[in-house]
């Protein structure tokens, strides 16, 4: 069982930003007194991550994307983001 619905809709509260970082090269995300470094991954997540897709929908544009079963996809975004709420970056 997943440890989140296929209808939560994953977005960045307020004053959580998705940023690139020119100084060092790659993305990252800014909360207030707080920096989370994107790799590659957690970015295409991230960018989805907009307030109006739920969870099921992002798992299946990425899954699309990358030419890559949703049920190998599905796993690492929902550890993302659930690290990311529990960091309070990210609402579910």
């Amino acid at each position: 069982m997943s440890a989140l619905a296929d209808d939560c809709v994953p977005t960045l509260p307020r004053g959580v930003r998705l940023r690139e970082d020119h100084a060092r090269g790659g993305t990252i995300l800014v909360a207030p007194e707080r920096i989370f470094t994107c790799d590659e991954i957690a970015t295409e997540i991230l960018k989805r991550c907009d307030g109006a897709a739920t969870l099921a929908a992002i798992v299946a544009d990425l899954s699309a994307t990358f030419t890559v079963g949703s049920d190998q996809i599905r796993p690492d975004v929902e550890e993302l983001l659930i690290n990311l709420r529990d960091k309070q970056m990210v609402t579910l």
